[in-house]
């Protein structure tokens, strides 16, 4: 049972954090059609599918050398241009979520991920 779930994990890991096919879209999660309307964004349910993988639950999780978000003091821009374009790092690889989610997405679960850091 311990093998099993292990195994379980690691694939969602694998599927949350990088599982892309050549043209640049999740084979698992397909590209969002969510409404421009960013008061209609569920920018927590986002979080949940696509950055709790390797953020965590609180963005602490720092899995695969994804950043401690409860630490670093970036803007909205700059989190929404990662997000965006991905960031290469020296502990690991952030995907890119441009082709994913649309721009209100993305800039919905910026903030939301502004939320973790209580000094900002």
């Amino acid at each position: 049972m311990k093998k099993l779930f292990v195994l379980l994990f690691i694939a969602s890991v694998i599927v949350a954090c990088g599982g892309e096919s050549a043209g640049g879209e999740s084979k698992a999660n397909p590209p969002s059609k969510m409404a421009a309307n960013t008061t209609d964004i569920d920018a927590k349910k986002i979080w949940k599918i696509r950055c709790m993988a390797c953020h965590g639950l609180n963005g602490n999780q720092g899995l695969n050398g994804a950043a401690n978000l409860q630490e670093v003091d970036i803007s909205l821009e700059e989190r929404v241009a990662i997000i965006t374009n991905g960031k290469q790092g020296e502990k690991g690889v952030m995907t890119a979520f441009g082709e994913i989610l649309s721009p209100e997405e993305i800039e919905a679960v910026a903030k939301h991920s502004m939320t973790f850091n209580k000094s900002l």
